[in-house]
């Protein structure tokens, strides 16, 4: 029997994602995003931010090269934050999409969208099994049961 075999599939009832459509009603959220120039102005504004409250501790580009690529790094940090918080604050059902859209469709169009993405997903991972190996052999145990003990 192969491996892949031995392991109970993760849904009991079928399909994962006739599964996650079952659950759309109670587990599906629409949520707003701030996209474009928006992201780019909330960075900057934390990017400058960063740099002018390090300024003020002593820590400046003379001090430290690398302080821009540092303040880069947290100012996207920063904005990630921020952005998901107020995302998270307007959430709407899929009911509430349904009914403010007129499209009674929206739930098989996920569906749909889901299939797709759950098929290149699974196919991405297959194509990486092979590169996988060295990386698996770290969550090898000693008593390789293929007989490949690693002492």
């Amino acid at each position: 029997m192969a491996d892949r075999d031995q392991i109970p599939p993760l849904s009991l009832h079928g399909d994962v994602t006739t599964e996650l459509a079952r659950n759309m009603a109670r587990d599906l959220v629409f949520v707003m995003r701030f996209m474009g120039e928006s992201q780019y102005l909330m960075r900057s504004h934390f990017h400058d931010f960063i740099l002018r409250e390090l300024a003020a501790a002593g820590v400046t580009a003379e001090t430290h090269p690398m302080i821009h690529a540092f303040a880069e790094k947290h100012s996207i940090s920063l904005r990630d934050f921020v952005f998901s918080g107020v995302s998270l604050s307007r959430q709407f059902r899929v009911e509430a999409m349904e009914e403010l859209t007129g499209d009674p469709m929206i739930r098989v169009d996920v569906w749909d969208q889901l299939r797709s993405h759950i098929a290149m997903a699974e196919a991405q991972f297959r194509g990486q099994l092979p590169e996988l190996s060295v990386i698996l052999d770290a969550w090898r145990t000693s008593n390789d049961p293929r007989g490949n003990d690693q002492k």
